[in-house]
Protein backbone atom coordinates (compact mmCIF):
# COMPACT_ATOMS: atom_id res chain seq x y z
CA UNK A 1 0.00 0.00 0.00
CA UNK A 2 1.06 3.15 -1.01
CA UNK A 3 2.46 4.80 2.43
CA UNK A 4 0.89 7.94 1.19
CA UNK A 5 -2.30 6.44 1.57
CA UNK A 6 -4.57 7.04 4.69
CA UNK A 7 -5.22 4.16 6.83
CA UNK A 8 -8.25 3.91 8.54
CA UNK A 9 -9.28 1.15 11.24
CA UNK A 10 -5.96 -0.18 12.41
CA UNK A 11 -5.53 -2.06 16.02
CA UNK A 12 -1.99 -0.84 16.97
CA UNK A 13 -0.48 -1.18 20.25
CA UNK A 14 2.93 0.16 21.87
CA UNK A 15 4.32 -1.75 24.46
CA UNK A 16 6.12 0.03 26.85
CA UNK A 17 6.68 -1.27 30.83
CA UNK A 18 4.14 -4.24 29.90
CA UNK A 19 5.48 -6.45 33.02
CA UNK A 20 6.13 -7.31 35.22
CA UNK A 21 8.15 -7.34 38.47
CA UNK A 22 8.04 -10.34 40.47
CA UNK A 23 9.78 -11.88 44.01
CA UNK A 24 12.99 -9.14 42.96
CA UNK A 25 10.47 -6.12 41.29
CA UNK A 26 12.83 -6.60 38.31
CA UNK A 27 10.32 -4.86 35.37
CA UNK A 28 9.49 -6.78 32.20
CA UNK A 29 9.48 -4.51 29.55
CA UNK A 30 8.96 -5.84 25.76
CA UNK A 31 8.24 -4.98 22.38
CA UNK A 32 5.66 -6.53 20.35
CA UNK A 33 8.07 -9.15 19.03
CA UNK A 34 9.48 -9.96 22.20
CA UNK A 35 6.06 -10.07 24.10
CA UNK A 36 4.62 -12.13 21.28
CA UNK A 37 7.42 -15.04 21.40
CA UNK A 38 8.13 -14.40 25.24
CA UNK A 39 9.19 -17.69 27.52
CA UNK A 40 6.24 -19.69 29.01
CA UNK A 41 6.43 -18.55 31.93
CA UNK A 42 7.96 -15.73 34.47
CA UNK A 43 8.06 -18.35 37.23
CA UNK A 44 8.28 -21.82 37.54
CA UNK A 45 5.70 -24.47 38.37
CA UNK A 46 1.88 -23.33 39.75
CA UNK A 47 3.01 -19.74 40.16
CA UNK A 48 4.23 -18.66 36.57
CA UNK A 49 2.64 -16.33 34.67
CA UNK A 50 2.37 -16.17 31.45
CA UNK A 51 2.97 -13.39 28.45
CA UNK A 52 1.23 -13.89 25.21
CA UNK A 53 0.52 -12.01 22.36
CA UNK A 54 -2.34 -12.91 19.40
CA UNK A 55 -3.64 -11.22 16.63
CA UNK A 56 -7.66 -11.25 15.93
CA UNK A 57 -9.69 -9.95 12.39
CA UNK A 58 -12.34 -7.53 13.41
CA UNK A 59 -15.65 -7.17 10.71
CA UNK A 60 -17.34 -3.88 10.33
CA UNK A 61 -20.80 -2.62 8.83
CA UNK A 62 -22.94 0.13 8.53
CA UNK A 63 -26.10 -0.03 10.24
CA UNK A 64 -29.18 2.80 10.30
CA UNK A 65 -29.69 5.00 13.43
CA UNK A 66 -33.42 6.17 12.88
CA UNK A 67 -34.02 8.34 16.10
CA UNK A 68 -32.15 9.90 18.96
CA UNK A 69 -33.71 11.40 22.14
CA UNK A 70 -33.72 15.04 21.30
CA UNK A 71 -32.25 16.98 24.22
CA UNK A 72 -30.30 20.25 22.26
CA UNK A 73 -28.28 22.02 23.70
CA UNK A 74 -28.59 24.70 21.22
CA UNK A 75 -31.19 24.59 17.95
CA UNK A 76 -30.46 23.47 14.27
CA UNK A 77 -32.78 24.50 11.61
CA UNK A 78 -32.36 24.56 8.15
CA UNK A 79 -31.85 21.96 5.35
CA UNK A 80 -28.50 20.78 3.62
CA UNK A 81 -27.75 18.82 0.94
CA UNK A 82 -24.41 16.40 1.37
CA UNK A 83 -22.38 13.64 0.12
CA UNK A 84 -24.37 11.83 2.76
CA UNK A 85 -27.93 12.60 2.22
CA UNK A 86 -30.23 15.47 2.27
CA UNK A 87 -30.27 16.40 6.27
CA UNK A 88 -33.38 18.76 7.47
CA UNK A 89 -33.94 20.11 10.93
CA UNK A 90 -36.70 21.72 12.34
CA UNK A 91 -37.44 23.15 16.25
CA UNK A 92 -40.30 22.66 18.59
CA UNK A 93 -39.79 24.89 21.68
CA UNK A 94 -41.97 26.41 24.74
CA UNK A 95 -41.25 29.55 26.67
CA UNK A 96 -40.54 30.61 30.15
CA UNK A 97 -42.90 32.56 31.75
CA UNK A 98 -42.64 35.20 33.84
CA UNK A 99 -44.30 34.01 36.52
CA UNK A 100 -46.01 36.68 39.16
CA UNK A 101 -45.57 39.41 36.01
CA UNK A 102 -48.37 42.03 35.23
CA UNK A 103 -48.87 43.86 32.62
CA UNK A 104 -50.13 47.65 33.41
CA UNK A 105 -53.70 47.83 33.23
CA UNK A 106 -53.52 50.78 30.62
CA UNK A 107 -51.15 48.55 28.39
CA UNK A 108 -51.40 48.96 24.65
CA UNK A 109 -49.50 46.32 22.87
CA UNK A 110 -47.48 47.58 19.73
CA UNK A 111 -45.94 44.74 18.75
CA UNK A 112 -44.09 41.27 19.01
CA UNK A 113 -40.97 40.17 17.40
CA UNK A 114 -38.69 37.34 18.20
CA UNK A 115 -35.33 37.13 18.47
CA UNK A 116 -32.84 34.75 17.15
CA UNK A 117 -29.00 33.84 17.90
CA UNK A 118 -27.04 32.08 16.30
CA UNK A 119 -23.06 31.09 16.53
CA UNK A 120 -22.46 28.71 13.51
CA UNK A 121 -23.56 27.23 10.73
CA UNK A 122 -22.81 24.06 8.28
CA UNK A 123 -22.80 24.25 4.40
CA UNK A 124 -23.06 27.42 2.29
CA UNK A 125 -22.59 30.60 3.93
CA UNK A 126 -23.87 32.77 0.83
CA UNK A 127 -26.87 30.74 0.25
CA UNK A 128 -29.87 31.76 1.40
CA UNK A 129 -32.17 29.70 4.20
CA UNK A 130 -35.99 31.44 4.56
CA UNK A 131 -38.08 29.98 7.43
CA UNK A 132 -41.05 30.43 9.54
CA UNK A 133 -43.01 29.83 12.43
CA UNK A 134 -46.47 28.37 13.17
CA UNK A 135 -47.86 28.32 16.97
CA UNK A 136 -48.41 25.02 18.48
CA UNK A 137 -52.04 24.27 18.85
CA UNK A 138 -51.83 20.62 19.31
CA UNK A 139 -50.40 18.30 21.70
CA UNK A 140 -48.80 19.71 24.70
CA UNK A 141 -45.19 19.51 25.07
CA UNK A 142 -44.60 17.21 28.82
CA UNK A 143 -41.64 18.66 30.62
CA UNK A 144 -40.79 15.40 32.14
CA UNK A 145 -41.40 13.22 28.87
CA UNK A 146 -39.05 11.44 26.95
CA UNK A 147 -38.94 12.72 22.92
CA UNK A 148 -37.29 11.05 20.07
CA UNK A 149 -35.73 13.42 16.99
CA UNK A 150 -37.96 11.46 14.68
CA UNK A 151 -41.47 13.86 16.15
CA UNK A 152 -44.86 13.75 14.62
CA UNK A 153 -45.07 17.50 13.72
CA UNK A 154 -49.00 17.39 13.17
CA UNK A 155 -49.43 15.82 16.47
CA UNK A 156 -48.21 19.27 17.69
CA UNK A 157 -48.97 21.95 14.89
CA UNK A 158 -51.69 21.75 12.22
CA UNK A 159 -49.47 24.60 9.99
CA UNK A 160 -52.61 26.34 9.00
CA UNK A 161 -52.52 29.52 7.86
CA UNK A 162 -54.42 30.27 11.61
CA UNK A 163 -51.37 29.15 13.22
CA UNK A 164 -48.80 31.34 11.28
CA UNK A 165 -47.21 33.96 12.42
CA UNK A 166 -45.03 35.62 9.84
CA UNK A 167 -47.06 37.02 7.25
CA UNK A 168 -43.58 37.27 5.40
CA UNK A 169 -40.77 35.21 5.56
CA UNK A 170 -37.51 35.46 7.63
CA UNK A 171 -34.53 35.15 5.46
CA UNK A 172 -31.26 34.82 6.61
CA UNK A 173 -27.52 34.46 4.74
CA UNK A 174 -25.77 32.74 7.39
CA UNK A 175 -22.33 34.90 6.44
CA UNK A 176 -23.98 37.48 6.89
CA UNK A 177 -24.03 39.96 10.15
CA UNK A 178 -26.88 41.94 9.37
CA UNK A 179 -27.13 42.69 13.61
CA UNK A 180 -25.60 41.03 16.36
CA UNK A 181 -24.96 41.15 19.74
CA UNK A 182 -22.05 40.36 22.36
CA UNK A 183 -22.59 37.30 24.63
CA UNK A 184 -20.44 36.44 27.26
CA UNK A 185 -20.65 32.85 27.57
CA UNK A 186 -19.23 33.04 23.70
CA UNK A 187 -16.83 35.68 24.52
CA UNK A 188 -17.66 37.18 21.29
CA UNK A 189 -20.38 39.09 19.12
CA UNK A 190 -23.33 36.71 17.84
CA UNK A 191 -25.11 37.25 14.73
CA UNK A 192 -28.80 38.19 15.61
CA UNK A 193 -32.00 38.07 13.84
CA UNK A 194 -35.45 39.94 14.05
CA UNK A 195 -38.86 38.57 12.98
CA UNK A 196 -41.92 40.94 13.61
CA UNK A 197 -45.36 38.64 13.73
CA UNK A 198 -48.23 39.22 12.44
CA UNK A 199 -51.17 41.63 13.99
CA UNK A 200 -53.38 38.01 14.26
CA UNK A 201 -50.79 36.73 16.78
CA UNK A 202 -50.13 39.86 18.78
CA UNK A 203 -54.15 40.17 19.51
CA UNK A 204 -53.70 36.18 20.65
CA UNK A 205 -50.98 36.62 22.59
CA UNK A 206 -52.17 39.36 24.82
CA UNK A 207 -55.11 37.90 26.09
CA UNK A 208 -53.04 36.89 28.87
CA UNK A 209 -51.75 39.98 30.64
CA UNK A 210 -50.77 38.35 34.41
CA UNK A 211 -48.64 35.50 34.93
CA UNK A 212 -49.28 33.13 37.62
CA UNK A 213 -48.27 29.74 37.14
CA UNK A 214 -45.60 27.92 33.98
CA UNK A 215 -48.56 24.77 33.37
CA UNK A 216 -51.31 27.27 33.07
CA UNK A 217 -48.88 29.52 30.52
CA UNK A 218 -48.28 26.37 28.60
CA UNK A 219 -51.58 25.86 27.81
CA UNK A 220 -52.53 29.01 26.90
CA UNK A 221 -49.37 29.21 24.80
CA UNK A 222 -48.00 25.96 23.69
CA UNK A 223 -45.13 27.39 21.99
CA UNK A 224 -43.39 27.72 18.94
CA UNK A 225 -42.86 25.71 15.62
CA UNK A 226 -39.82 26.38 13.73
CA UNK A 227 -39.46 25.50 9.87
CA UNK A 228 -37.46 26.39 7.04
CA UNK A 229 -39.25 26.76 3.90
CA UNK A 230 -36.48 27.44 1.37
CA UNK A 231 -33.09 26.75 0.94
CA UNK A 232 -30.90 23.16 0.91
CA UNK A 233 -27.27 24.34 1.57
CA UNK A 234 -27.43 25.33 5.17
CA UNK A 235 -28.00 24.64 8.53
CA UNK A 236 -27.38 27.68 11.36
CA UNK A 237 -26.72 26.75 15.07
CA UNK A 238 -29.05 28.60 17.28
CA UNK A 239 -27.86 29.19 20.66
CA UNK A 240 -31.22 31.43 22.03
CA UNK A 241 -34.78 31.99 21.03
CA UNK A 242 -36.51 34.62 22.70
CA UNK A 243 -39.80 36.60 22.05
CA UNK A 244 -40.53 40.32 22.92
CA UNK A 245 -43.55 42.18 23.69
CA UNK A 246 -43.61 46.01 23.08
CA UNK A 247 -46.37 48.30 24.17
CA UNK A 248 -46.44 51.02 26.05
CA UNK A 249 -48.70 53.12 28.60
CA UNK A 250 -49.88 56.04 30.36
CA UNK A 251 -50.02 57.14 34.29
CA UNK A 252 -50.55 60.41 35.92
CA UNK A 253 -47.39 61.95 36.85
CA UNK A 254 -47.58 65.30 38.85
CA UNK A 255 -50.59 66.34 37.26
CA UNK A 256 -49.66 65.60 33.67
CA UNK A 257 -50.57 62.16 31.28
CA UNK A 258 -47.18 60.30 30.89
CA UNK A 259 -46.25 57.32 28.14
CA UNK A 260 -44.09 55.37 29.14
CA UNK A 261 -42.87 52.77 26.34
CA UNK A 262 -41.84 49.36 27.19
CA UNK A 263 -41.07 45.24 26.43
CA UNK A 264 -41.40 42.33 28.16
CA UNK A 265 -39.41 39.22 26.67
CA UNK A 266 -40.45 35.34 27.24
CA UNK A 267 -37.29 32.91 26.67
CA UNK A 268 -36.89 29.45 25.30
CA UNK A 269 -34.47 28.32 28.61
CA UNK A 270 -33.89 25.06 30.48
CA UNK A 271 -36.76 25.88 32.44
CA UNK A 272 -39.06 24.58 29.84
CA UNK A 273 -38.49 22.19 26.74
CA UNK A 274 -37.05 22.46 23.51
CA UNK A 275 -37.23 19.67 20.62
CA UNK A 276 -35.60 18.83 17.64
CA UNK A 277 -36.31 16.76 14.65
CA UNK A 278 -33.94 15.51 12.00
CA UNK A 279 -35.04 14.19 8.83
CA UNK A 280 -33.53 12.41 5.82
CA UNK A 281 -34.68 12.30 2.60
CA UNK A 282 -34.96 8.87 1.19
CA UNK A 283 -33.24 7.20 4.20
CA UNK A 284 -33.36 3.94 3.01
CA UNK A 285 -31.76 4.88 -0.16
CA UNK A 286 -29.16 6.83 1.39
CA UNK A 287 -28.22 3.86 3.53
CA UNK A 288 -28.54 1.34 0.79
CA UNK A 289 -25.70 3.92 -1.35
CA UNK A 290 -23.29 3.68 1.30
CA UNK A 291 -23.56 0.35 1.63
CA UNK A 292 -22.64 -0.73 -1.46
CA UNK A 293 -18.92 0.61 -0.74
CA UNK A 294 -19.22 -0.71 2.59
CA UNK A 295 -16.06 -2.98 2.17
CA UNK A 296 -13.74 -0.13 1.54
CA UNK A 297 -15.74 2.90 3.08
CA UNK A 298 -17.72 2.69 6.82
CA UNK A 299 -19.76 5.81 8.14
CA UNK A 300 -20.68 7.70 11.33
CA UNK A 301 -23.16 10.04 10.50
CA UNK A 302 -24.67 12.98 13.32
CA UNK A 303 -27.62 13.56 14.34
CA UNK A 304 -29.15 10.08 13.68
CA UNK A 305 -27.80 9.32 10.36
CA UNK A 306 -25.57 5.66 10.27
CA UNK A 307 -23.57 4.27 12.72
CA UNK A 308 -20.73 1.71 12.45
CA UNK A 309 -20.78 -1.36 13.81
CA UNK A 310 -17.53 -3.69 15.00
CA UNK A 311 -17.40 -6.92 15.54
CA UNK A 312 -15.13 -8.63 18.25
CA UNK A 313 -14.34 -12.43 17.55
CA UNK A 314 -14.88 -13.23 21.16
CA UNK A 315 -14.98 -17.34 21.06
CA UNK A 316 -12.25 -17.06 18.88
CA UNK A 317 -10.61 -14.95 21.23
CA UNK A 318 -11.51 -17.35 24.21
CA UNK A 319 -10.30 -20.69 22.41
CA UNK A 320 -6.89 -19.47 21.16
CA UNK A 321 -6.05 -17.32 24.61
CA UNK A 322 -7.37 -19.80 26.76
CA UNK A 323 -5.52 -22.48 25.06
CA UNK A 324 -2.21 -20.42 24.78
CA UNK A 325 -2.49 -19.70 29.03
CA UNK A 326 -2.96 -23.59 29.93
CA UNK A 327 -0.12 -24.52 32.22
CA UNK A 328 -0.05 -28.40 32.76
CA UNK A 329 -3.32 -29.20 33.73
CA UNK A 330 -3.85 -25.21 34.69
CA UNK A 331 -5.72 -22.91 32.94
CA UNK A 332 -4.52 -19.39 33.98
CA UNK A 333 -6.51 -16.43 35.08
CA UNK A 334 -6.60 -14.19 31.92
CA UNK A 335 -5.31 -10.65 32.15
CA UNK A 336 -5.39 -8.25 28.99
CA UNK A 337 -2.65 -5.40 29.50
CA UNK A 338 -2.73 -3.79 26.17
CA UNK A 339 -5.00 -3.98 23.31
CA UNK A 340 -6.23 -0.52 21.89
CA UNK A 341 -8.30 0.13 18.84
CA UNK A 342 -6.96 3.32 16.79
CA UNK A 343 -9.74 4.09 14.34
CA UNK A 344 -8.25 6.66 11.87
CA UNK A 345 -10.33 9.28 10.23
CA UNK A 346 -10.31 10.50 6.83
CA UNK A 347 -12.04 13.13 5.60
CA UNK A 348 -10.70 15.53 8.25
CA UNK A 349 -10.88 19.37 5.96
CA UNK A 350 -7.93 20.92 6.32
CA UNK A 351 -8.03 23.58 4.43
CA UNK A 352 -8.96 27.43 4.28
CA UNK A 353 -12.53 28.17 4.89
CA UNK A 354 -12.86 29.46 1.46
CA UNK A 355 -12.06 26.15 0.25
CA UNK A 356 -14.54 24.59 1.87
CA UNK A 357 -16.87 22.73 -0.69
CA UNK A 358 -19.90 19.94 -0.31
CA UNK A 359 -17.65 17.26 0.53
CA UNK A 360 -16.59 19.49 3.44
CA UNK A 361 -19.33 20.28 5.26
CA UNK A 362 -19.85 17.71 7.47
CA UNK A 363 -16.62 16.68 9.52
CA UNK A 364 -15.71 13.91 11.93
CA UNK A 365 -16.78 14.04 15.54
CA UNK A 366 -14.91 15.82 18.35
CA UNK A 367 -16.29 13.25 20.67
CA UNK A 368 -16.63 9.26 19.99
CA UNK A 369 -18.39 6.36 22.05
CA UNK A 370 -17.65 2.59 21.35
CA UNK A 371 -20.48 1.36 22.88
CA UNK A 372 -21.86 -2.41 23.46
CA UNK A 373 -24.85 -2.91 21.12
CA UNK A 374 -27.46 -3.35 22.67
CA UNK A 375 -26.63 -0.93 26.33
CA UNK A 376 -27.21 2.15 23.86
CA UNK A 377 -30.62 2.75 24.77
CA UNK A 378 -30.16 2.24 28.18
CA UNK A 379 -27.00 3.95 28.25
CA UNK A 380 -28.21 7.40 27.02
CA UNK A 381 -31.97 6.98 28.99
CA UNK A 382 -30.53 6.64 32.18
CA UNK A 383 -27.77 9.29 31.67
CA UNK A 384 -24.84 7.08 32.16
CA UNK A 385 -20.95 7.34 32.02
CA UNK A 386 -18.38 6.39 30.02
CA UNK A 387 -16.80 2.85 31.69
CA UNK A 388 -14.21 0.58 30.32
CA UNK A 389 -16.34 -2.20 29.84
CA UNK A 390 -19.55 -1.03 28.22
CA UNK A 391 -18.74 2.74 26.82
CA UNK A 392 -15.25 3.25 26.16
CA UNK A 393 -15.04 6.84 25.30
CA UNK A 394 -12.42 9.34 23.06
CA UNK A 395 -11.96 12.56 21.40
CA UNK A 396 -10.39 13.46 18.08
CA UNK A 397 -7.00 13.47 18.19
CA UNK A 398 -4.01 14.86 16.09
CA UNK A 399 -0.82 13.75 14.88
CA UNK A 400 2.13 13.30 12.34
CA UNK A 401 3.35 10.69 10.50
CA UNK A 402 6.73 9.40 9.66
CA UNK A 403 5.87 11.88 6.15
CA UNK A 404 5.43 14.20 7.80
CA UNK A 405 1.61 14.13 7.21
CA UNK A 406 -1.29 15.46 9.92
CA UNK A 407 -2.93 12.23 11.02
CA UNK A 408 -6.69 12.54 12.92
CA UNK A 409 -7.67 9.93 14.71
CA UNK A 410 -9.79 8.24 17.83
CA UNK A 411 -8.11 5.53 20.33
CA UNK A 412 -9.77 2.98 22.27
CA UNK A 413 -8.35 0.91 25.01
CA UNK A 414 -10.47 -2.30 25.28
CA UNK A 415 -7.88 -4.16 27.70
CA UNK A 416 -10.64 -4.22 30.49
CA UNK A 417 -13.72 -5.21 28.63
CA UNK A 418 -11.43 -7.80 26.56
CA UNK A 419 -10.09 -9.17 30.56
CA UNK A 420 -14.01 -9.11 31.63
CA UNK A 421 -15.68 -11.22 28.36
CA UNK A 422 -12.52 -13.25 28.59
CA UNK A 423 -13.72 -14.38 31.98
CA UNK A 424 -17.14 -14.22 31.53
CA UNK A 425 -18.24 -17.76 30.72
CA UNK A 426 -21.72 -16.37 28.53
CA UNK A 427 -19.44 -13.95 26.58
CA UNK A 428 -21.08 -14.41 23.20
CA UNK A 429 -19.36 -15.64 20.56
CA UNK A 430 -19.51 -12.33 18.64
CA UNK A 431 -19.30 -8.95 20.48
CA UNK A 432 -21.18 -6.21 18.31
CA UNK A 433 -19.85 -2.66 19.67
CA UNK A 434 -21.13 0.86 17.60
CA UNK A 435 -19.14 3.92 16.87
CA UNK A 436 -21.66 6.76 17.99
CA UNK A 437 -20.87 10.55 18.53
CA UNK A 438 -21.45 11.98 21.12
CA UNK A 439 -21.53 15.56 23.14
CA UNK A 440 -19.68 15.50 26.74
CA UNK A 441 -20.00 17.77 29.64
CA UNK A 442 -16.74 18.00 32.03
CA UNK A 443 -15.86 19.49 35.33
CA UNK A 444 -12.62 19.84 36.56
CA UNK A 445 -11.42 19.93 40.05
CA UNK A 446 -9.41 21.95 42.71
CA UNK A 447 -6.08 19.76 41.03
CA UNK A 448 -7.52 20.35 37.88
CA UNK A 449 -8.06 16.56 36.43
CA UNK A 450 -11.01 17.04 34.00
CA UNK A 451 -13.90 14.41 34.16
CA UNK A 452 -16.90 13.57 32.37
CA UNK A 453 -20.50 14.59 33.76
CA UNK A 454 -22.89 14.18 31.35
CA UNK A 455 -23.18 12.25 28.25
CA UNK A 456 -25.55 12.15 25.28
CA UNK A 457 -25.55 11.31 21.48
CA UNK A 458 -24.80 14.14 19.39
CA UNK A 459 -27.21 16.72 18.54
CA UNK A 460 -24.92 18.65 15.64
CA UNK A 461 -24.20 17.78 12.56
CA UNK A 462 -21.39 15.67 11.55
CA UNK A 463 -20.17 12.50 9.15
CA UNK A 464 -17.08 10.65 9.99
CA UNK A 465 -15.74 8.73 7.06
CA UNK A 466 -13.07 5.65 8.18
CA UNK A 467 -11.89 2.42 6.40
CA UNK A 468 -14.11 -1.05 6.88
CA UNK A 469 -12.27 -3.49 8.85
CA UNK A 470 -12.18 -5.97 5.75
CA UNK A 471 -10.68 -3.50 3.46
CA UNK A 472 -7.96 -5.63 1.39
CA UNK A 473 -4.90 -3.48 1.62
CA UNK A 474 -5.50 -2.87 5.60
CA UNK A 475 -7.68 -5.47 7.45
CA UNK A 476 -8.53 -4.72 10.67
CA UNK A 477 -6.52 -6.76 13.12
CA UNK A 478 -6.66 -6.69 16.82
CA UNK A 479 -3.46 -7.35 18.38
CA UNK A 480 -3.52 -8.10 22.03
CA UNK A 481 -0.97 -8.53 24.51
CA UNK A 482 -2.23 -10.75 27.86
CA UNK A 483 -1.11 -12.80 30.70
CA UNK A 484 -2.23 -15.74 33.17
CA UNK A 485 -1.75 -15.73 36.69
Amino acid sequence: MDSNHPILIRMTYKTYNILILLLSLCLFTACKDDVANAGSSVLDGDAAILVRADTFNLQSDIIASSSIITSPDSFLLGEIETNYGVMRADILTQFACPIGYQYPETAVFDSIVLFFYYGSWTGSNRSPLTFNVYEMDGDAIRYNQRYTTDLDIAAFCSMDDSTRLLDNECIVLPGEKYDSVYNSDYGTYLPMLRCRTNDAFLRRFTQMTRYNDQEEFNQFFKGLYITSTFGSSAIINISDISLAVYYHFSYDKGGKDTTVTDMKAYYANREVRQLNRFTYNDRDGLLAALQQNKDTFNYIIAPAGVSTRLSLPMQEMQDVILARLQYGDTVKRPYVNLAQLRVEVLNMFDGAEADRTREDWLQPATNMLLIREGRDSAFFANKQLPSDTVAIHSTLTSGVDSLGNNTYYYTFDLSALLTQQLRNPDSPDTLHMLLLPVSVETTTNYYGTSSITAVKQAQTLSATQIYSATFAQDPLDLEVVYSGF
